[in-house]
């Protein structure tokens, strides 16, 4: 197990960096290979927009 240096990487060691790794290529494949149907860039950030705006409001009401 290879220990690394926090200021070059945000994992503790090789391992856990190469694991992590794996997991993303493979959720970047499988979302590549899926059939869903894509969403527009456009609509996608005014659905975020739209959450984002929600928990604003909330906030503001909050005590």
């Amino acid at each position: 197990m290879s220990k690394l240096s926090p200021i070059e990487s945000e994992f503790e060691t090789t391992e856990d960096a190469e694991a992590y790794d794996a997991w993303f290529r493979a959720k970047v494949e499988a979302a590549l290979a899926s059939t869903k149907p894509r969403i527009p860039h456009d609509e996608a950030m005014a659905r975020l927009d739209e959450r984002l705006e929600a928990r604003r409001a909330a906030r503001r009401l909050e005590p």
